[in-house]
């Protein structure tokens, strides 16, 4: 598709639900990992920390290398990218049903990595490229599809390792997946360059946008950029160590099996927090993205951060009893996975749409950043002798980042649109 062509409302939804279908088969490699770590330990007789190192390989390959596939759609387009990442998946997966080694898992997770960052990054740049005008909504929309894509098929998976073995399960529904992933790629295409211009797009974009396209080297000299690099590492950061620690929070405050009746739906509390993550995690990423468009981003990343430092405080406060146990976690499980939405947008308007998915992927290292972090928690943990710690640290963090938004972030975005 040239540069000028013009791009009607349903060509771009379209590219937009591909994108989506995309990210939904590739979820299952983060989403459902956890349902093989036991089945593998059993047959095998490795340890259960052992397997999940391939889990780590698996993260840091699919955050690290984004910016260089990033790169690659920004160059060639999405179509060989996403192709290229299909087969990948397809073989990381067919690799893990053959693994009688754990290099060969480790290796295996690598390859998986390595195919999932490479549709991930591809997705969401391209999304933010058809969607000038609604760029928190469509990364929302493309982010909850990996996010929430793994919910249609956990059972069938579950299942199939229950009856067939998890090695069957690893290979079928590798080369399913592998298969829809290379065979979506084909109607993928570039966004016009000039789509932003378009009268019907134009009208639409209610948030100031720069003119410049800055290149993936050139961000990396704007301080602006590591101002939101920095929040977005306090914010996964603060999250995923408050999430982290619901199992034991349950387990101390002993209601993780006290059924919770909500509407007529009762489940244990441990087990209706962790339900509620799928839901509102996936739900989360179009919402906000949707009232960034409308309000900007900025404010909207100070309402939502705001909101998570007040639900960990609150989680950590209140969480004795079983009902707001439940429902301060859909809080804080809801003013969190926002960052997936919010994060991409803003980089996009700051620095252009030319080289937006290689700029996005830069950003998104920040999701590995945040992940080896981590493990700063059970260290915390340990030196305290409980979790209270974790979750004021995680409270601060998420409140930091707040007022970074509005007070540091929003300045310095001000100050570099003008000027460019």
């Amino acid at each position: 598709m040239s540069s000028t062509t013009t791009a009607s409302s349903s060509a771009r939804w379209l590219q937009l639900l591909m994108g989506i279908v995309c990210m939904a088969m590739i979820a299952n490699l983060q989403y459902g990992w956890t349902l093989f770590v036991n089945p593998i330990s059993e047959k095998y007789g490795w340890s259960r920390a052992a397997i999940q190192v391939a889990f780590t390989i698996f993260v840091l390959t699919e955050t690290w290398l984004v910016p260089i596939e990033g790169y690659l759609v920004d160059k060639f387009g999405p179509r060989p990218v996403v192709m290229g990442g299909g087969i990948l998946c397809g073989i990381g997966w067919v690799m893990n049903s053959y693994a009688d080694s754990l290099p060969f898992l480790y290796f295996a997770a690598a390859v998986s990595g390595v195919g999932a960052g490479a549709v991930y990054g591809t997705c969401v740049g391209n999304a933010l490229k058809w969607f000038p005008d609604r760029r928190g909504l469509a990364a929302g929309l493309t982010a909850a599809g990996f996010g929430a894509g793994s919910a249609l098929t956990i059972i069938p998976i579950s299942t199939m390792i229950k009856v067939d073995g998890y090695q069957m399960a690893f290979l079928y529904f590798g080369i399913l997946q592998g298969v829809v992933v290379f065979l979506l790629s084909f109607l993928l295409k570039r966004a016009p360059e000039e789509l932003s211009k378009q009268a019907g797009v134009a009208n639409q974009i209610k948030v100031q946008q720069v003119k410049r396209n800055y290149q993936p080297l050139e961000l990396l000299k704007q301080p602006v950029f590591w101002v939101m690099y920095i929040m977005f590492v306090m914010v996964a950061a603060g999250g995923l160590m408050a999430t982290a620690q619901l199992g034991p929070i349950a387990k101390d405050f002993m209601i993780g099996d006290t059924p919770v009746n909500i509407m007529g739906l009762v489940l244990p509390a441990l087990t209706f927090a962790l339900a509620i993550d799928r839901v509102l995690n996936g739900l989360t990423r179009p919402f906000f993205g949707w009232v960034s468009d409308q309000i900007g981003r900025e404010k909207t990343m100070f309402i939502a951060f705001s909101l998570e430092a007040i639900g960990i405080l609150a989680l950590y406060e209140f969480g004795q009893d079983p009902v707001a146990f439940v429902i301060l976690t859909g809080i804080v499980f809801f003013a969190w996975g926002e960052i997936y939405s919010l994060f991409p947008s803003t980089c996009a308007d700051t620095f252009g749409t030319k080289f937006a998915a290689g700029n996005a992927g830069l950003l998104y290292t920040a999701k590995g950043t945040a992940s080896l972090l981590v493990p700063l928690s059970s260290v915390l943990t340990a030196a305290t002798g409980s979790w209270h710690a974790v979750f004021i640290v995680g409270s601060i963090m998420n409140a930091i980042a707040a007022l970074m938004a509005w007070y540091v972030l929003r300045p310095m975005r001000a100050k570099h649109m003008a000027a460019n």
